[in-house]
């Protein structure tokens, strides 16, 4: 399956797992904004074949750059992380995970990055949704403290809501899976 396929059936995954719209906007964003539209993406991350994909895109939007870990604030980041890591051992060329947790630990290490790297290393930050990019920068700077260079970000989903543009001030290179347009094309096509 090449990388168009693959994203196409993501596209699918997501739509089935993951989306919900309605025209009575029920759902508060965890930025407090309102939407007519969700998106849940564990069902879709956590889900062996969405795990599996999510784990070769990101990959391939890797291949341009000499990284050694990927990873972001948990809980959204987590299994795309994982996904990658795997995968990336799989085709040979190993890229470890890593977690950021929301809060510093109080007690043994007192680290807010969980995982074997180390300050230098080159590595990825990564989210499921991007709406206002606040987890994003808030993994960003977690990264940061720990010594390590953030050469780009992935989001999962990029809801084009402003988002893109905050994290950009901070790190010039950031890319989606998919967008809220690629999806809502489908979930058009879809009903329509």
């Amino acid at each position: 399956m090449d990388h168009e396929a693959r994203k196409r059936r993501l596209i699918g995954i997501v739509l089935e797992k993951s989306f919900k719209y309605s025209d009575d906007p029920p759902f508060t964003l965890a930025s407090g904004r309102k939407s007519n539209f969700y998106f849940n993406c564990k069902p879709t991350t956590l889900d062996p074949e969405g795990m599996n994909l999510i784990g070769h895109l990101l990959f391939d939007m890797l291949e341009d750059l000499d990284v050694t870990a990927a990873g972001g604030l948990t809980l959204g980041a987590d299994p795309m992380a994982n996904a990658l890591s795997v995968i990336s051992f799989q085709r040979g060329r190993p890229v470890k995970s890593f977690i950021v947790r929301k809060e510093t630990k109080d007690h043994g290490t007192k680290s807010r990055i969980e995982g074997t790297v180390r300050a230098g290393e080159r590595v990825v930050i990564l989210d499921d949704v991007i709406t206002t990019g606040g987890s994003t920068l808030t993994a960003i700077e977690a990264a940061r403290a720990a010594g390590l260079n953030v050469m780009r970000v992935i989001a999962l989903i990029d809801r084009e809501e402003g988002g893109r543009e905050n994290i950009e001030k901070e790190i010039g290179d950031v890319r989606a899976v998919l967008t809220r347009t690629e999806v809502m094309a489908c979930y058009s096509g879809k009903t329509g």
